[in-house]
């Protein structure tokens, strides 16, 4: 029954119509392996597109080879030279600040701060400001020349006055005193003692 089954398949009239429709249908493995294209471009600039995109990928990955070598190769300079990696950063940094001031936002910034500097200087409220400040130090400089004045004619005025020459009187004569006193004290120490001092003993017989 199998085999009876196989040949009326094949002596059907339609045993070749599945053959010949998938013949006829080109199989393109590349269009099918392809993502549709971009709007704007045409088959023939896509393909330009991929084949710069490959060489351009191809040289990145060389210049990344040639990176890690040179990093390598300075490495192993740094480290007979004895630099440590601390050395590595202040040069990083000073060369970081060079690189600020040398760029221009950081030369406008400083133009424009020294326009600021000029202008406020060249204000009039700054000028009146500075006028103030100065005249009220020169006053401030003749008060205390004035109070020093006054203070050293009221010192004389004081030495001059009659109560302050009696107390100058007074201190003198204490001092006078003190000084005697110790003179006499001094002579009394050195004077000598002994017989001299005493009456002569009357030693005749009776």
């Amino acid at each position: 029954m199998e085999s009876a089954s196989q040949d009326i398949n094949l002596n059907s009239p339609n045993k070749g119509l599945l053959a010949d429709t998938m013949t006829d249908v080109p199989v393109d493995t590349a269009a099918s392996a392809r993502t549709s294209v971009p709007e704007g471009l045409t088959l023939a600039e896509e393909e330009e597109l991929r084949s710069e995109l490959a060489k351009v990928e191809e040289e990145i990955g060389t210049l990344r080879q040639v990176l890690a070598a040179k990093e390598r190769h300075c490495g192993e300079l740094k480290r007979k030279l004895g630099l440590t990696p601390l050395d590595g950063l202040k040069q990083n940094l000073s060369k970081s600040w060079h690189d600020v001031q040398v760029s221009n936002a950081y030369v406008k910034t400083s133009e424009k701060l020294g326009e600021w500097n000029d202008r406020v200087t060249q204000s009039d409220f700054y000028k009146k400001t500075q006028e103030t400040l100065s005249q009220a130090g020169q006053k401030t400089s003749a008060a205390l020349s004035n109070v020093g004045s006054v203070l050293s004619r009221k010192f004389g005025d004081m030495r001059n006055s009659a109560t302050f020459k009696s107390f100058e009187d007074r201190v003198g004569t204490i001092k006078s005193r003190v000084v005697g006193s110790r003179e006499n004290s001094t002579d009394s120490l050195h004077s000598p003692s002994g017989a001299g001092d005493k009456p002569p003993q009357d030693n005749t017989p009776f």
